[in-house]
């Protein structure tokens, strides 16, 4: 399937969950952010409704302390200054990370992309200077103050209003070619996408509390019908949709990652295939680029480099395919989740805490996911629904070079909701199982290392709880002998998830007290803090599994590769390599897939030469520790 020109109308947009409020709201305290919204809806003459919608679905009217997005985006309306937020900007290193993880050939190592200079950004990241111009307002008051960033937003939707030569009215319906402009999208689709999305935000309504602790509320408006056709006055180019397969609901372009053969033995960036009738596809694997989106095209299509099959705009949700999904993209680090895998890179060049990252591309990553795992049965889940960071690593000595994107700061309980999978209660306060489920924006606890090691990150809203040796803030950090085989203790660096569970993630209860509860998590005791005022965990009904009657430990591994006898003449034998963990006799973890010994192999650039090895050995996926990991099923019994 493929998506073309004009996306479907918004009636066919994903369903999201909404928290609409009463058509007859209260009027907003003096000074509030509300007020700040309906002072600059009257001065520049644009619908409060519109205003609003626009910001939510930049920002769902956040100003995150005056930081920038990961598109240099300042305030609620997400005015871009790339050029002042790169001048500062911290950058996440990726590690050693073999993109492949495949050891029957020569490591391929992601290279840190260099961040884009001043003079090469594009327009739609400078949106900020050109408020400055309109409205007369200072740049560091447009980035610093919420009040001036509204004024700086209304300004710009008020100047495309009248460069299209529409009528500055109060009916929402008339500005939607504005709101299509103020995406910075330069092709149809995107642009059309983006307004669908802001009005369907504006005919249900939202309400939601702000990071800065303001009540926000726009009240639904149902009956408005925009004028779609405005968009064809933007003068837009049609992107070349190709061989794209994505739902109708997003705005999609085909840019491929080139198979080709360039050196003796060597080829590049991905594998073809034949999925899902040589492999299933079982596991969907978010990541963030860490690079711009100019230079993230330019990587992918770099044969020498590695490839994913989707990329995703910050700013505006657009989608670009890479590798068709019958293909084998190198991504995750681990051959065997690569094979079972769709990989998703989400635009970012700035590191946590402040990385954040707009409602527009969450919103598109979640219906193109959606449609994914209906097309290949994956279910919504977060053992199916990976971060990079869930991806184990596939021996001993890959460990320590995994990736940690997107990292802490990613709204796991945000994404599921637009999924339509919402993290609910299954089960009382003493449930034997447990959902990781911290309120985002009040959860924040602190994390170091954002921009100097050591240094304290600015306080953020973060969907991972931290894990300890003892019911008590003050006990150790659980240690993870696979990052710190010394025994050395985790730390509270954004990037060590040594003892982090995150939201979604469920896990075996071995202990309460009080208010602080202890999971079985990397072969140990683990506690967070839990209080029932203010839960960061809600029960779960999930089969668990434990080692069989008289086994004292069970190995632990991070690829499930077939017993040697399973390989065919000419297909080299892969070791089933046990990671440096143990699970021990007593201990539960809860049970994911129950899948087959599988090994793709595909070294060569033909691809006559291409074999998948599946064994009668079964294995169980768990999770583990914050990245899942494998058993096999003859060492342990599952319990209900």
């Amino acid at each position: 399937m493929t998506a073309g020109g004009v996306v479907a109308c918004a009636a066919l947009l994903l369903p999201l969950v909404s928290a609409g409020p009463s058509a007859t709201a209260e009027r907003a305290p003096a000074g509030s952010l509300q007020q700040a919204f309906a002072a600059a809806a009257d001065e520049y003459g644009v619908p409060e409704s519109v205003l609003l919608g626009v910001s939510y679905l930049q920002s769902r009217w956040d100003a995150h302390g005056g930081a920038a997005s990961v598109t240099g985006g300042y305030g609620p309306m997400h005015l871009t200054d790339a050029r002042t937020a790169l001048a500062d900007a911290p950058h996440h290193a990726h590690g050693s990370e073999d993109a492949r993880g495949d050891d029957a050939r020569p490591a391929r190592s992601v290279v840190e992309a260099a961040l884009p200079k001043a003079g090469e950004l594009p327009a739609r990241l400078r949106t900020l200077e050109r408020a400055a111009d309109v409205s007369g307002i200072g740049a560091e008051q447009l980035r610093d103050s919420a009040w001036a960033n509204v004024r700086g937003g209304a300004a710009l939707l008020a100047e495309a209003q009248r460069e299209l030569g529409m009528p500055a009215g109060q009916d929402p319906a008339d500005w939607y070619g504005a709101v299509a402009r103020y995406s910075g999208a330069d092709d149809v689709a995107t642009a059309t996408a983006y307004a669908d999305d802001v009005f369907d935000v504006i005919r249900t309504g939202q309400s939601r509390t702000t990071d800065s602790g303001q009540r926000v509320a726009l009240a639904p408006h149902p009956a408005v019908a925009p004028e779609r056709e405005q968009v064809r006055r933007l003068e837009l180019r049609t992107a070349d949709v190709g061989r794209t397969e994505c739902p109708p609901t997003v705005a999609c372009e085909w840019i491929p990652a080139p198979y080709e053969e360039f050196g003796a033995g060597d080829y590049g960036n991905h594998d073809q295939g034949n999925r899902p009738a040589s492999q299933s596809v079982d596991y969907i694997i978010v990541h963030d680029t860490e690079a711009s989106w100019d230079t993230t095209l330019k990587l992918v299509q770099n044969p020498e480099y590695v490839s994913w099959q989707y990329s995703l705009r910050s700013s505006d949700g657009h989608i670009a395919q890479h590798v068709p999904l019958e293909d084998v993209a190198w991504h995750a680090g681990n051959w065997f989740v690569n094979a079972k895998s769709v990989g998703l890179e989400h635009e970012g060049f700035l590191v946590s805490p402040d990385a954040w990252y707009t409602e527009a591309m969450y919103r598109a990553s979640a219906r193109l996911v959606r449609y994914l795992a209906k097309r290949y049965e994956v279910p919504l889940d977060r053992q199916h629904i990976l971060g990079h960071d869930n991806v184990p690593g596939t021996t001993t000595s890959t460990i320590r070079g995994m990736h940690t994107d997107p990292g802490p700061y990613w709204d796991w309980a945000h994404y599921f909701q637009l999924l339509g999978k919402p993290f609910t209660p299954q089960a009382g306060p003493s449930s034997a199982v447990v959902t990781i489920r911290p309120e985002y924006s009040e959860h924040q606890p602190l994390y170091t290392g954002c921009v100097k090691a050591g240094e304290a990150c600015a306080p953020h809203g973060s969907g991972a709880v931290r894990l300890h040796t003892g019911p008590s803030g003050t006990a150790p950090l659980v240690k993870d002998i696979g990052l710190r085989p010394g025994g050395q203790d985790s730390t509270t660096g954004v990037n060590d998830t040594g003892a982090r569970a995150s939201t979604g993630q469920q896990y075996a209860v071995a202990e309460r007290r009080g208010e602080w509860t202890a999971i079985w998590y990397l072969g140990q005791k683990a506690w967070f803090h839990n209080p029932g005022t203010q839960p960061t965990a809600v029960g779960a009904q999930e089969a668990v599994l434990t080692p069989k009657d008289g086994l004292t430990e069970v190995a632990v591994y991070g690829r499930a590769y077939p017993e040697p006898s399973a390989y065919p003449a000419g297909v080299p034998v892969q070791a089933v390599s046990p990671l440096p963990y143990k699970l021990l006799a007593g201990q539960k973890y809860v049970v994911g897939d129950r899948v087959p010994g599988e090994y793709l192999y595909a070294t060569t650039f033909d691809t006559a030469g291409h074999r998948v090895v599946r064994g009668e050995e079964m294995y169980y996926e768990i999770q583990f520790g914050h990245r899942v990991a494998f058993v096999k099923e003859a060492d342990v019994r599952v319990l209900p």
